[in-house]
């Protein structure tokens, strides 16, 4: 299996609604290894690594988001493999 890394960077009403540690669970659920954080501009990062198939239903999944996100935008950018946590956490705003 092919280990690939993605970044996303989510726009919307994204802060203030659990999308960071609805992430975290979700992610974790697929088996992905990463972070997802706020940013000062509004925006929600984070950095996935995993098989493609995992890191499309996370995709998919974050267009939506937790109950009261509403995304409006999201940034995909493939990374190289980069060193992620042994699962997926939280870190703190940038």
């Amino acid at each position: 299996m092919t280990i690939l890394c993605r970044r996303f960077l989510v726009s919307g009403r994204v802060q203030g609604v659990f999308y960071r540690s609805s992430t975290q669970q979700y992610a974790r659920q697929l088996g992905l290894r990463g972070w997802v954080r706020n940013r000062r501009d509004g925006r929600v990062e984070l950095l996935a690594s995993g098989s493609e198939e995992k890191l499309d239903e996370l995709e998919k999944w974050l267009e939506i988001g937790p109950e009261y996100a509403k995304v409006t935008n999201i940034k995909v950018i493939t990374e190289n493999q980069v060193d992620t946590p042994s699962t997926f956490e939280v870190f703190p705003t940038i």
